[in-house]
């Protein structure tokens, strides 16, 4: 089983990407989900943060934990953001260790896991994971445009933007490049010749 980090900015089509592979028998690992579940009810997480960021974060009865209310005092400073990462990162990472190597054990292992990531910059320290880090590549007023005709203001896109990896950096990280300049029928064909030369050929699934 060969395992991808898939990496791009907001906007990029990373998700498109992810989708697509997975429609092309790539089990597919988000690790925004993984950051929801690491802060399910009764977690160590979850009672770490309440005990950190304030009790009243967590439901009386179900324990559930109120996000909407940490990230409004989480990211109010900079300092409880980062310490808010802190917390989160290692538990998330954790989790998609156990989850590659589970795959990676079971009797009918992917030719494929891809690990859709966010921010790639805030996982170097389980890159030795991936065998390959995959980074969809699109301007920066081209993905802006994308968001704002998805419904996006862009006073938003901007903050997210700013405080995600430039592209140069991405770049620089990057095993393989998509190009998501064109339209969906171009990044499609460059999807499938990329999972064709990396992963078919590369492992000798069945096409």
């Amino acid at each position: 089983m060969k395992t991808v980090f898939l990496a791009g900015g907001i906007g990029s089509g990373k998700s498109t990407v992810a989708h697509e592979l997975e429609e092309l028998g790539a089990c597919r690992i988000d690790l925004d989900q993984l950051s929801r579940d690491v802060l399910a009810p009764g977690s160590p997480l979850t009672k770490e943060i309440a005990q950190v960021f304030g009790a009243d974060l967590l439901d009386a009865t179900t324990g559930e934990l109120n996000r909407r209310l940490l990230a409004s005092r989480a990211f109010a400073t900079k300092e409880d953001a980062a310490l808010l990462e802190a917390l989160e990162i290692p538990a998330i990472e954790d989790l998609l260790v156990e989850r590659v190597e589970a795959l990676r054990a079971s009797d009918n292992p992917p030719a494929l896991c891809v690990v859709e990531v966010p921010l790639l910059d805030r996982v170097q320290d389980i890159r030795a994971l991936a065998d390959e880090v995959l980074v969809v590549m699109c301007p920066l007023v081209q993905r802006r445009a994308r968001a704002i005709g998805r419904g996006m203001s862009g006073h938003d896109f901007d903050a997210r933007a700013a405080n995600q990896p430039t592209d140069e950096w991405l770049r620089e990280h990057a095993t393989s490049i998509i190009d998501n300049t064109g339209d969906y029928e171009q990044l499609k064909a460059r999807i499938r010749t990329w999972y064709e030369e990396h992963v078919l050929n590369a492992t000798g699934a069945d096409r």
